[in-house]
């Protein structure tokens, strides 16, 4: 679909600090892990082309949104509270969700989250349906907004 490399900010994180995202967030806190996200992905995006996943949190930095505009395109998938819920069930690695209530949590990070993601220029809805159906939405939504027929154009 699109011929560019993926970097997952959470890997690459886990990469240079030689641990995972919730040992980070145990020993060091949410503040310090933010600095280092941000810090990996303005180094990150200065390696061209690609698609960046950033955890949730890295788009509500404002150096790390104009970092991002500056450099490329935004996306959010962008997905209702059931389907977030199934999603991060799923996985023990978010550390912000480790509470007694993790749906209440979840719902008051997307109150915080969800006015800022809306800054993105690009939105796709996202629900429960195969990568690649969604993964072409998100090439069709990018041809729109960049005004191409053809993805590949914008690289040449």
């Amino acid at each position: 679909m699109l011929a560019l490399p993926f970097i997952d900010s959470d890997q690459e994180i886990e990469t240079v600090s030689r641990m995972s995202v919730p040992d980070l967030f145990e020993r060091y806190g949410e503040a310090e892990f933010r600095a280092l996200e941000q810090r990996v992905i303005l180094r990150v995006l200065e390696h061209g082309p690609q698609v960046l996943s950033t955890g949730g949190g890295a788009f509500m930095n404002a150096q790390t949104r104009e970092a991002i505009a500056s450099h490329g395109v935004s996306v959010w998938l962008k997905a209702e509270i059931e389907l977030l819920m199934e999603r991060v069930s799923k996985k023990q690695n978010r550390p912000l969700l480790k509470s007694a209530d993790p749906r209440a949590v979840l719902e008051r990070l997307m109150a915080e989250r969800y006015p800022v993601y809306a800054a993105a220029d690009v939105i796709v809805p996202t629900r429960d349906d195969r990568k690649e159906i969604i993964a072409a939405e998100v090439v069709d939504a990018l041809r729109g907004h960049l005004g191409v027929a053809d993805i590949d154009e914008v690289r040449s």
